[in-house]
């Protein structure tokens, strides 16, 4: 080896380790998207034609709309802006019971419901969640009253609450 070629030696090699970086990043990124993880921010329970979610929020958030969605078509199946009751306004929402709040649109819960629901709860400028329910699981689940399915398994309003940092605003924990 001359003293010419080792300036290219070492220059392949670090073109070399950059690459391998750039690639291993790209896998990461792609299998993070591919196989996302929930983080249990938001429950649902269904006591006979009852269905309710629980919203992950920090005191002082109010959910401003909730919708819900055939997961199958993305077709709207209800929505409701402005929860009124107390549960309501801290993220235990009733769907299908226009009374509760300002606005509703969707009628009553269907005979039949779709086999996922994509929930989607809105808090305005403080962001908002989402997550898509099997409901074979969840009515297969055997749920303690007060408590509700998630992905991540059957929790509390509390501990679905606790999946948020409230001092970062919103940031999940898990």
């Amino acid at each position: 080896m001359t003293r010419r070629s080792w300036p290219w030696i070492v220059g392949a090699a670090a073109v070399a380790i950059v690459l391998l970086g750039v690639l291993a990043v790209w896998a990461f990124v792609v299998r993070s998207m591919s196989d996302p993880e929930s983080s249990g921010s938001l429950g649902i329970r269904i006591d006979g034609d009852q269905v309710t979610v629980k919203s992950a929020q920090c005191p002082g958030d109010l959910a401003r709309r909730v919708e819900v969605r055939d997961s199958g078509s993305e077709k709207l199946v209800w929505y409701a802006d402005g929860p009124l009751t107390e549960q309501g306004k801290s993220g235990r929402l009733a769907l299908w019971k226009a009374d509760d709040y300002r606005d509703a649109a969707g009628g009553r819960v269907p005979a039949k419901l779709p086999g996922e629901l994509d929930v989607l709860v809105d808090y305005g400028s403080a962001g908002g969640t989402g997550e898509v329910f099997d409901l074979s699981l969840v009515r297969a689940a055997q749920i303690p009253a007060g408590h509700y399915w998630t992905p991540a398994g059957v929790r509390t309003a509390q501990e679905i609450d606790a999946v948020l940092d409230c001092s970062g605003r919103g940031e999940a924990t898990s």
